[in-house]
């Protein structure tokens, strides 16, 4: 929502003069708050944990998953990142965060193939074949005793740059974990609450319904407050193993910034506003590829965005000493934006859900300007 929004400010404010304990007790505002959060999502989604990062959210989803299953392997989507805690780490692979990712992995943890349609081994069309070899992978753990007790991945690529996940991809996976008895954890730390425009979750993009949703980052608008949404069986079954405590995770002050950043959210049309300039954004951004030959791809959807800089659209090429300067110029001329990706090579294009026309045009007409400035002109 940007920053220094008035009326979370207010909101805060008027909070910490009042009250500010820890979670242990019971006050109107985090049943208030959490019943909101679950009434956005599906059934059998309805019970809620707060914790305080996302980092925080996936360790304990992943210990819901392997508490309810029974089961302590995990598969995870390689070029991904999911946080910093022991668990968290665990199942990120992303190259960038760590170079020695994959060759570090515990060994409870299970890569598959990052379902890359546009850089990875399977492309275009052929991007359908991602699915059966996660199906595979999965498979092949039950056979030999040790059934995934958790799957686990963004819900829409985001630390990849932005890019959809091959159509029917989760819907596969999904069921393949379920039926060795293992269950469906969506990271949508990044990509969720609205972020994606035509999607509230991008999970939805897909089709499917996790068992358990990890959400943070957007709920607090920059104040540490993060979510797990799962179902009342799979908490039962946690509950059975151990006991959920978080001393500030669900506080009066965090419960109050979670209901103004929903409240705002629906009254300012923020979803609709990522819809309709990320479309304008995306257009701007498709009309510069036109222009600039190092542009190889517009990823993304909404105001969740990837420009992937290539130096050859044929071989693919990452343009990773480019990208850096090109994040180096623009900053100079008033636009900060960072690389991801493997390779550092894609734009990561997220804004807040409140960026203006004004804005996308200001940023686009500056990208624009680097680039001939850099000869990346066709």
């Amino acid at each position: 929502m940007g920053h220094a929004h008035p009326r979370v400010e207010r909101a805060v404010s008027r909070q910490l003069r009042r009250l500010n304990t820890n979670s242990r007790f019971h006050y109107a505002s985090v049943v208030e708050f959490t019943e909101r959060l679950a009434a956005l999502l599906p059934d059998p989604l309805d019970t809620v944990f707060l914790v305080n990062s996302g980092s925080e959210a996936v360790d304990l989803g992943l210990r819901l998953a392997i508490g309810a299953s029974g089961r302590h392997d995990v598969v995870a989507l390689r070029e991904a990142y999911h946080g910093w805690t022991y668990a968290s780490d665990a199942v990120s692979t992303s190259l960038q965060d760590n170079p020695e990712a994959l060759a570090t992995r515990p060994g409870w943890v299970h890569t598959v193939d990052s379902p890359n349609s546009y850089r990875g081994r399977h492309r275009g069309p052929d991007a359908v074949r991602y699915a059966p070899e996660a199906v595979a992978l999965f498979d092949e753990l039950a056979a030999t005793g040790r059934p995934a007790g958790a799957f686990i991945g963004e819900t829409f690529y985001g630390n990849a740059g932005g890019v959809a996940l091959p159509d029917g991809y989760l819907a596969q996976v999904y069921a393949a974990v379920r039926r060795h008895g293992g269950l469906a954890v969506a990271d949508e730390v990044q990509v969720g609450y609205g972020r994606l425009g035509h999607w509230f979750w991008g999970f939805e993009q897909q089709g499917v319904v996790p068992d358990i949703v990890c959400v943070a980052k957007a709920m607090g608008n920059g104040h540490p407050l993060g979510a797990v949404i799962t179902s009342r069986a799979v908490a039962d079954r946690y509950r059975d193993q151990g006991y959920f405590f978080s001393s500030t995770g669900g506080s009066p002050v965090s419960s109050v910034v979670g209901l103004t950043v929903l409240d705002t959210l629906r009254d300012e049309d923020l979803q609709g506003n990522a819809a309709r300039v990320g479309g304008r954004l995306k257009a701007r951004l498709e009309a510069l590829a036109e222009r600039h030959g190092i542009i190889g791809a517009v990823h993304g959807s909404g105001l969740y965005l990837g420009l992937e800089l290539v130096r050859d659209r044929v071989s693919l090429e990452p343009a990773t000493e480019e990208t850096a300067e090109l994040c180096d110029r623009v900053l100079d001329i008033g636009v900060i934006v960072q690389p991801t990706g493997d390779h550092l090579n894609i734009l990561k294009i997220k804004p807040p859900l409140c960026i203006d026309s004004t804005a996308v045009d200001f940023f686009t007409d500056m990208l624009d300007l680097a680039l001939t400035q850099l000869g990346h002109s066709r």
